[in-house]
């Protein structure tokens, strides 16, 4: 679909909090830019966003536009919103909002069929106060786009046939295998944010100690960095918390397997329903090579084929995990090939320009 009525479409992406192009490692971040700018390659693509100051900028051919000043609504930092917004939407054939239940998505579907635009959304978990709170804003959207068969299951949206699946994509150029082989000393990695429902705590327990242990990503619990920290005594765990894109990639290249343990209940007991939507560190991963271990939860049994790219390990269970652990380590040749079977995964399935096909395709249904 590379026009509309005879005009150039122009798409824009709106999300709701600013970030920048070099070291993100939250997957929800990641997924809206690379999907952008794959994007901005077909078609003319905006991403919209809030920060401190209103800027513009390009990214190679994606028009970057950001919101300066806005409001967080009821104090929360991550539903920004501001009534500037709307100009920078005026052009758009095709709004795609991403998160669903925030004020500045609901703005923009409001006044995307006010003037006759097509608006499709794609949760991609969080949210904040939005007026959603008191009446569905789920027909406002023309198309909802989920990241996995189970993000569209759990939002109940399994029968619906506005429901889709776009999936996600990594660039398989940037992540890519070394040519050189891992160090032999080539560590256990982590990557995503250090919060309880990553399961992070069951990977501590489970290493060995002479097996290093890199964890990469940024701190958003105090309680939870503490008893992290008191877990990897004795250990050889490294914490990055600051990693660029160059860093990350180079993380992936040396590390001998991947791990994502997320959990649905946490080592305080606390319960979280949606502890992934789909596993875009995962998908990094295994586009660079490496056999994954991911727990048995939400979307991951999607990315991961047991048996063939990695395993898949009961969640909140060190013991199992440490047990395919070891296995990987103990057959360094089927452990390489799995590695492989992950890219070709990858290359086959989750690429940036097939998820692009996929929006552009649900674009051209959105309002029929």
């Amino acid at each position: 679909m590379d026009r509309d009525g005879g005009r150039l479409t122009r798409i824009v992406h709106l999300v709701p909090a600013a970030f920048g192009a070099d070291g993100v490692t939250g997957g929800a971040e990641r997924y809206v830019w690379e999907l952008a700018r794959a994007m901005a390659e077909r078609v003319p693509t905006r991403l919209v966003t809030f920060g401190p100051r209103a800027g513009r900028f390009r990214a190679g051919e994606l028009d970057v536009r950001v919101v300066g000043r806005p409001w967080a609504v009821r104090g929360n930092a991550l539903n920004p919103f501001s009534i500037r917004l709307l100009p920078h939407l005026g052009d758009a054939s095709v709004i795609h909002c991403h998160q669903t239940h925030v004020l500045a998505s609901s703005s923009a579907a409001a006044f995307a069929r006010a003037t006759g635009k097509r608006v499709v959304t794609t949760d991609l978990g969080g949210g904040g106060w939005d007026i959603s709170g008191y009446l569905s804003t789920r027909r406002w959207y023309h198309r909802h786009l989920h990241i996995s068969e189970y993000s569209r299951t759990v939002y109940g949206m399994a029968s619906d046939p506005r429901a889709g699946v776009i999936w996600g994509g990594v660039d398989a150029r940037k992540f890519h295998p070394s040519d050189e082989a891992p160090p032999s000393d080539a560590p256990i990695l982590f990557v995503g944010r250090l919060l309880p429902h990553k399961g992070v705590d069951t990977l501590i327990d489970a290493v060995d100690s002479d097996w290093p242990l890199e964890l990469v990503g940024k701190p958003y619990s105090p309680r939870y960095m503490v008893d992290l920290r008191r877990k990897a005594v004795g250990k050889t765990v490294t914490f990055r918390h600051d990693a660029d894109d160059a860093t990350l990639v180079r993380s992936y290249q040396r590390a001998s397997v991947v791990v994502l343990p997320s959990v649905y209940r946490t080592c305080y007991g606390d319960t979280t329903d949606v502890p992934e939507l789909l596993g875009q560190t995962l998908l990094e991963a295994m586009a660079c090579g490496k056999p994954c271990i991911a727990t048995r939860v939400a979307s991951l049994p999607e990315v991961v084929a047991d048996g063939e790219t990695g395993f898949l390990v009961p969640p909140n269970d060190h013991a199992a995990l440490r047990e395919k652990l070891d296995w990987l380590r103990n057959h360094p040749a089927d452990a390489a090939r799995m590695g492989e079977a992950g890219r070709r995964r990858v290359l086959d399935l989750f690429t940036w320009s097939a998820t692009v096909e996929r929006c552009l395709a649900a674009y051209g249904t959105a309002g029929r």
